[in-house]
């Protein structure tokens, strides 16, 4: 997931210009903490009881006023020092609690926020740039998932925090119409994931066997005893285009094949050697369980490969908020 995060200053507002493809960055500087004063030092002087007891009573009555508005100084600047975490928007009129299940140590309640009939998904969470841990980014798609089990949701970015509930309002009603639009074109839709490996060493001995000129260059190295360096180096660059030339052959018959059960696919930079595609679906709700038949059946034709296929998720890889802020 791509990552946002938010820094504003006083006075910026989420007045959005937002396109099909987005990413919030909203916040605003932490504000001063409050500083607690200092207890009072015990009087160390003599007397009678009587004539320190009514000082002392004072003193604690003094004492205790001022770490009573020490305490409301402190906890002012705590809640102001909080903002609204974002996961993601969804269509709903009515006020939806999801319960803790949100980021944070403690899980925090997680709710919406409405403008109309668009509501944010939110949690309060420090006002702060958001570490990409694990357990982070795991509460961020546990309650992505959590809401799309009833809902379309548009996902947000990770880290996307703003400031108050007025920006989040701020930030639906001025992107009410773009919102609107990506949430009926994402209506009923969900995303899979598709990533497909081969054992390179196994692809490399069948294009040898495959190709009749890799296969001669192949023997004529062996059998030389003097330096082979220009031939090693022809034979390698004939082996990548060879690869290349065949993952793309499988690339192409898988896209072919699951064409017919998908909305739309997009296409991912591989990772590593072995992986030779990286891919998203998006797929209708009521074609899951054709789109599952479709890849298992495909892998089991293709069992050289071998395939690791993941989801339902919110479409990721479909939907792109951008947000810029302007002054208010």
């Amino acid at each position: 997931m791509p990552r946002a995060s938010s820094s504003g200053r006083k006075g910026d507002r989420a007045r959005a210009a937002v396109t099909v493809k987005s990413a919030a960055r909203t916040a605003a500087k932490k504000p001063a903490q409050g500083r607690a004063a200092k207890a009072p030092k015990p009087n160390g002087s003599g007397g009678t009881a009587r004539s320190v007891a009514r000082p002392a009573r004072l003193l604690d009555r003094r004492s205790s006023e001022r770490i009573v508005q020490a305490g409301r100084m402190a906890d002012a600047g705590l809640a102001a020092s909080r903002g609204k975490y974002v996961y993601c928007i969804i269509e709903s009129s009515d006020p939806l609690r999801f319960g803790p299940i949100g980021i944070g140590p403690d899980p925090s309640d997680v709710y919406t926020v409405h403008y109309k009939n668009l509501a944010a998904v939110v949690s309060d969470a420090p006002l702060e740039m958001l570490d990409s841990t694990r357990e982070n980014v795991l509460a961020h798609e546990r309650v992505n998932e959590t809401v799309m089990r009833e809902h379309t949701v548009i996902p947000m970015s990770f880290g996307t925090i703003f400031k108050t509930r007025e920006d989040i309002v701020e930030l639906l009603r001025s992107a009410a119409e773009a919102f609107g639009d990506v949430l009926n074109k994402m209506q009923n839709k969900l995303e899979f994931g598709l990533k497909v490996l081969w054992d390179r060493e196994q692809a490399i001995r069948e294009v040898e066997a495959e190709d009749e000129d890799i296969s001669r260059l192949k023997k004529e190295i062996s059998s030389q005893k003097g330096p082979t360096y220009f031939a090693r180096m022809q034979y390698g660059r004939l082996i990548d285009t060879a690869l290349q030339s065949k993952s793309e052959r499988y690339v192409a018959d898988i896209l072919e094949q699951l064409r017919e059960v998908s909305v739309a696919s997009r296409i991912n930079k591989p990772i590593g050697d072995k992986m030779i595609m990286n891919a998203a679906f998006l797929i209708s709700r009521d074609h899951e369980q054709a789109f599952d038949t479709k890849v298992k059946t495909i892998a089991g034709r293709l069992d050289k490969l071998t395939f690791k296929y993941t989801g339902p998720w919110p479409p990721y890889n479909f939907v792109n908020i951008r947000l810029k802020l302007e002054r208010a």
